[in-house]
């Protein structure tokens, strides 16, 4: 995992909801942890671009909901600026559900929409799949 060269904010706290962006059968994410996150005492743990979260399956198919699957977020709302200068945001907050094992490959086949050059950067097996890298 390769670090990110972009100044981002952390703007999706522990408790908030994303959108699912692939295939998996999921369609709404509750961000219950940020791994590796690090934090004063008393602040919650957040996540942004490209950071690896575990997240709780709340809207979906039957098989994925009440579940604990890792994720990985590949769009935020809250704008962030690039080594070059640009600031880049998008119309929503959306992350990846990835498998089970060690492997950090995406569960679904595709991802829909556009995805971050930081997360596609960090993270290839989500690089591979996807359609449009902002």
């Amino acid at each position: 995992m390769k670090p990110v060269k972009a100044r981002i904010p952390k703007a999706l706290p522990r408790g908030a909801y994303v959108d699912c962006a692939d295939n998996s059968g999921a369609k709404v994410l509750y961000i219950v942890s940020v791994k590796g996150a690090k934090t004063v005492k008393r602040r919650y743990p957040a996540a942004g671009v490209g950071d690896y979260v575990v997240c709780s399956v709340r809207k979906g198919s039957p098989e994925t909901r009440k579940t604990l699957v890792p994720a990985v977020i590949v769009r935020q709302k809250k704008e962030y600026r690039r080594p070059d200068g640009t600031r880049i945001k998008f119309e929503d907050n959306a992350a990846v559900v990835l498998k089970e094992d060690k492997s950090n490959t995406p569960r679904g086949t595709i991802i829909k929409g556009p995805v971050a050059r930081e997360a596609a950067d960090r993270w290839p097996g989500i690089a591979k799949i996807a359609s449009i890298i902002v």
